[in-house]
């Protein structure tokens, strides 16, 4: 379950708030970050577990205020607006906190074009606000590839079919970023578009890890805040693909796509990729909504990520931000 949500106080974790007499600490610091959640309702909570775990086990010492918004236009159930009125803050509320980063989080396409989409006059005012009044802001996913199209009119491709499964990613320079990661990392992605990699190059961005198959995974950008992109989704524990892919297929079974999902590559183990193609055969031949209940158990393959290297990418991240708050605190105030 997600740690709990104050909209006035930090979150009560150890590792995010130090416990009674380590404020005063001289050497510790202290971060506002806050996530922008605008995932579908049905990964809602579990998109705020995944990041709140991961900023917990990178702040150490750090006393971390970790506060959670979402977008108003991202259609919401009955429920998750609930959910989002009782432990969200309200957008507006941005700036007046003294935000130091923010996480913002990709949400469903519902158009084929993103200046369609309903949120997207308020995606790219985030955006611009994020620019100057962060020190570093990441862009997920379908963020990232919101925020490169504001920003310089890089357009996102469709793929051929979504681009879902594990895949070996390879450092390709020196970042503070991805220190202490080794040559190649496994990262989940789960996307129908991508960015291209000489778009980016063309105007100025850095590409720190890519994939032979899934095209380009990090990226870094350099402007009055350090902008972090990541088209796939290192913050996945293992088995988020498996919802995903689960939640399509139901989908498919009762009318509300019109393809039945492709698998996710290097995911299941072989014996579970059998089960599942007799399955999509049967699904097929007789569709109906009733079959969901037929899922066969699955299997996954040893070794799939559950957000190994996203520890390591957001531990760097928070020391990043905790060194530039501490050089910005010793800074003599300017006449």
């Amino acid at each position: 379950m997600a740690l709990p949500l104050d909209k006035q106080r930090p979150i009560p974790s150890p590792a995010l708030a130090p416990a009674a007499g380590e404020f005063e600490r001289e050497n510790e610091s202290e971060l506002t970050i806050g996530l922008i959640n605008n995932m579908p309702d049905s990964g809602l909570k579990a998109t705020e577990r995944q990041f709140m775990r991961l900023v917990q086990s990178a702040a150490g010492k750090t006393r971390v205020r970790f506060h959670c918004f979402s977008l108003p236009s991202v259609p919401r159930s009955r429920r998750a607006r609930e959910h989002i009125d009782k432990d969200y803050r309200d957008i507006t509320e941005l700036r007046r906190l003294p935000i130091d980063a923010l996480i913002v989080t990709g949400a469903e396409p519902l158009t084929a074009a993103l200046p369609e989409e309903r949120y997207w006059r308020e995606f790219v005012d985030l955006v611009d606000w994020a620019r100057t009044n962060t020190r570093s802001t990441i862009w997920s996913c379908l963020a990232a590839h919101g925020a490169v199209l504001h920003l310089d009119g890089i357009g996102r491709q469709r793929l051929p079919q979504k681009c879902s499964g594990i895949f070996d990613c390879a450092k390709l320079c020196d970042d503070w970023l991805i220190d202490d990661l080794p040559s190649s990392i496994k990262v989940s992605h789960s996307r129908l578009n991508e960015i291209r990699e000489r778009d980016l190059a063309s105007r100025g961005y850095s590409i720190l890890t890519r994939s032979a198959q899934a095209g380009v995974d990090i990226f870094v950008r350099e402007l009055e805040s350090r902008f972090i992109f990541f088209q796939g989704h290192p913050e996945y524990d293992a088995l988020s693909l498996q919802r995903e892919y689960m939640r399509d297929i139901a989908r498919f079974l009762a009318g509300e796509r019109k393809d039945y999902p492709a698998m996710p590559v290097s995911y299941f183990d072989a014996a579970t990729e059998e089960v599942l193609a007799r399955f999509e055969a049967h699904a097929r031949a007789e569709r109906k909504a009733e079959l969901a209940a037929e899922l066969p158990g699955l299997t996954l393959r040893p070794g799939v990520p559950a957000g190994g290297a996203a520890a390591t990418l957001f531990r760097n991240w928070l020391d990043f931000l905790s060194a530039d708050a501490r050089a910005l605190s010793s800074e003599p105030l300017r006449k």
